[in-house]
């Protein structure tokens, strides 16, 4: 902070640098938000979210994406720690593996009022 800087509410400037703490904390935030940003892998998230776990070929069909596009899309959501596989045979399913990303989805898609998808 520019020590010459004239503040209007300088308590307000100590709370809000004392928010910001690490930047590099920020610049991860702001990494993660980018890749969540793209419509198809948000659409992914939110998909794997109300499956809780699912299969790359039956995210392809509740998307509307190919196997293919789902599977990149996944490559890129797993090197950010977003998603993680877990095998049961020959089948590899996906599943949340970011709390934060996890409860970000529930406030802004809330899970139906039936309850069929409740978890």
């Amino acid at each position: 902070m520019d020590p010459g800087r004239k503040l209007i509410d300088p308590e307000r400037v100590a709370a809000a640098i004392d928010g910001l703490g690490d930047r590099a904390v920020i610049d991860e935030w702001a990494r993660r938000f980018s890749v969540v940003a793209d419509p198809s892998r948000l659409a992914l998230l939110v998909s794997i979210h109300y499956a809780r776990e699912i299969s790359v070929t039956d995210l392809a069909a509740a998307t509307g994406m190919t196997d293919t596009a789902v599977s990149q899309a996944l490559r890129l959501l797993r090197a950010h720690g977003l998603v993680t596989p877990h095998r049961t045979g020959r089948v590899v399913r996906y599943r949340l593996a970011d709390a934060t990303v996890h409860e970000l989805i529930h406030r802004v898609r809330p899970h139906p009022a039936n309850g069929s998808a409740d978890r």
